[in-house]
């Protein structure tokens, strides 16, 4: 005799149902609207089609496109429509795989040319067309190799391949939409009719498997979303994105390039270079102002070191190796080996703690090709890198003074709106359940403390210790890891770093991880692009020019330019014999703040006109209320 199927909402409330009852019928029980906006479901935690079949009691969500998994299975979908509207247009092409990703999905294909933009337009539209017929997706389960054998019968040998790999005797299911069916797990929204909001951006090569011995695939990107709003403004988003682009602001502002003679390392121009230095000689301020005794680490270092630190056994394919005197060095991806060994100097006691080490640290890092991207993705960096050396009963006040200061840091910077995560005990670990409770408890309340909401990310922290992630989103709403705090026991138990504790007893420290820009290199680029090159006069290269409006100003533009740069500003001069109003366009497209002319009445008064950036006109002032100005704004970081 059946038992009825009790169903429980997320609400509480419940449904029985006299027989086993799909996903779809119970979304239709509750109303038509729902049942047409259902997606799928997650029964008892698990994600499922609408055609699911519950067979005993559960708990259950219906899934719609308001919800993260309704929305990634949009994408997930949408990945299989490209795949079917390239058969349809191509059918020599082979399907390979087509995953989820950020914002969307991609999909690789073996075709026996490139595709080209006319191809992209072609299937995007063809897409639309099969969408709209809003044809039903089913699904069926097969046994391992009659799958294999029903892949090769269609000369989808890649599928073939894939399905091969997996253990005998295993199923795995398909998912038919119309006349394409393609090996996946699932789920999938009920029909194409589901996927209406989407648009391909790129086709890129990738190899099979990621190996570069293998057949060069075509890689075909798109994105998905929920809405027709939603879509079009991540459309503009990413029109906005590309005009910030650091690549190409700065090439235009003449800060840096990248050279094939070494690829991954950035060659900074005098503009560059002078923005890397406010950077860096405000972050060095930031040191000192706060307890932090700067140090500087050896580049290259023993094999035997990293091979204690474990970084040669987990590491070793992304460090740069050389060679000497019949010794093995690795050039360092990281600096905290080199503060356990200055920290190791010398005896230190439970009086010294907390003792933190600041480094702008050079690091390498042998980063593919493939993942290169301007000077956000690079080999050779510079970080802000810092070591806290405490006891664990100091790990609280040092995360309160550390995200205090970081908060502080990002907001002089421009960016005021932080992510806070704690990423606690994965599954693997070292360590005792006490350490782990307190070092954790420690982080959350050291976040609690300085005022921050914050979410877990269970099991995401290290083997050694937990760890806050603090991202920062710039001015499009992207967000961006920068910064991180790290309980760490075990690098001191690796390299044998110890103290002395009031009892006369040696122990270990804690080593809290920290940093809070990351890498320079990175930030830089995501400063250009926080401000479109339009950097606050704090942190531009060029603070002011100065021009003059006919020739007859022309020798007292040094002298204004003189008077500037000993007021302790960075100033550029035009004297050129071209018109004012080109000058001050040539100024603009440079994003100097501030534009200071002169013609003859300035001369004669001791004044001059300012046009702050953005602004129509000048104001004429003194030139001594000028300098203050600038100052002013300077010392604001407005």
């Amino acid at each position: 005799m059946f038992e009825m199927v009790q169903i429980t909402l997320p609400d509480g409330s419940q449904r029985s149902f006299e027989q086993a009852v799909t996903v779809f019928d119970v979304a239709a029980s509750i109303g038509a609207g729902l049942a047409k906006a259902a997606l799928g479901g997650k029964v008892d935690g698990n994600l499922v089609d609408t055609s699911f079949t519950i067979q005993k009691d559960a708990k259950l969500s219906i899934i719609t496109a308001k919800d993260a998994d309704g929305l990634e299975m949009i994408r997930h979908s949408t990945a299989h429509l490209l795949a079917y509207a390239v058969k349809e247009l191509f059918p020599e092409a082979q399907v390979t795989i087509g995953p989820v990703i950020e914002h969307g999905f991609y999909y690789d294909f073996s075709y026996k040319r490139p595709f080209t933009p006319e191809d992209l337009a072609a299937i995007e539209k063809k897409m639309g067309e099969l969408a709209a017929k809003d044809e039903k997706v089913t699904r069926r389960v097969l046994p391992r190799d009659e799958a294999v054998e029903y892949f090769k019968s269609l000369g989808e040998h890649y599928k073939a391949e894939i399905i091969g790999s997996i253990p005998a005797g295993q199923e795995v299911s398909l998912y038919r939409e119309g006349a394409f069916e393609d090996l996946c797990r699932g789920p999938h929204v009920p029909s194409t009719g589901k996927l209406k909001f989407f648009k391909l951006m790129k086709v890129a090569g990738a190899y099979w498997r990621g190996d570069h011995r293998n057949e060069m695939l075509q890689r075909v990107y798109g994105v998905a979303f929920a809405s027709k709003e939603d879509l079009a403004q991540h459309l503009t988003m990413l029109e906005e994105a590309e005009k910030r682009d650091h690549r190409k602001l700065g090439k235009e502002l003449d800060m840096f390039h990248i050279d094939e003679h070494s690829p991954g390392t950035v060659f900074w121009h005098p503009k560059g270079w002078t923005l890397w230095q406010q950077v860096e000689q405000y972050m060095r301020k930031v040191y000192t102002d706060n307890g932090y005794q700067e140090v500087k680490g050896p580049q290259i270092l023993d094999q035997s070191l990293w091979e204690k630190t474990g970084h040669w056994d987990k590491y070793r394919e992304n460090m740069f190796v050389t060679e000497s005197e019949k010794r093995d060095y690795a050039l360092k991806p990281m600096n905290c080996p080199g503060h356990i060994l200055i920290f190791k100097q010398g005896i230190k006691s439970y009086r010294d703690l907390p003792l933190r080490y600041g480094e702008f640290g050079n690091c390498h890092r042998n980063e593919p090709t493939g993942g290169l991207h301007g000077i956000m993705r690079v080999r050779a960096f510079t970080q802000d890198d810092g070591h806290i050396f405490c006891t664990e009963d100091q790990i609280q006040s040092e995360v309160i003074a550390f995200t205090t200061l970081l908060k502080k840091v990002y907001a002089d910077f421009g960016f005021n709106n932080i992510i806070y995560k704690l990423s606690t005990r994965p599954e693997k670990r070292i360590g005792t359940e006490e350490s782990w409770d307190k070092a954790e408890a420690a982080l959350a309340e050291g976040l609690k403390a300085s005022g921050c909401d914050f979410e877990y990310l269970p099991g995401e922290g290290a083997f050694y210790g937990p760890k806050i992630e603090y991202t920062l989103k710039d001015a499009l709403g992207r967000p961006w890891q920068c910064g991180t705090i790290q309980v760490d026991p075990n690098l001191p138990e690796r390299l044998d770093a110890d103290f002395v504790d009031s009892d006369g007893v040696r122990k270990r420290p804690i080593v809290l991880h920290r940093a809070i820009v990351g890498s320079l290199e990175r930030f830089i680029g995501i400063l250009i692009e926080q401000h479109a090159g339009a950097l606050p006069a704090w942190l531009a290269p060029v603070q002011a020019v100065v021009c003059n409006i006919t020739d007859a100003q022309a020798d007292h533009v040094p002298k204004v330019a003189a008077q500037l740069r000993t007021a302790g500003l960075r100033v550029e001069t035009d004297t050129r014999g071209e018109k004012i109003t080109r000058k001050i366009a040539e100024a603009a497209s440079k994003k100097i703040p501030y534009i200071l002319v002169m013609g003859d009445r300035e001369v004669e008064t001791g004044t001059i006109a300012v046009r702050a950036r953005g602004a129509t006109q000048g104001t004429v002032m003194p030139l001594a209320d000028a300098v203050a100005l600038i100052q002013k704004a300077i010392a604001e970081k407005v």
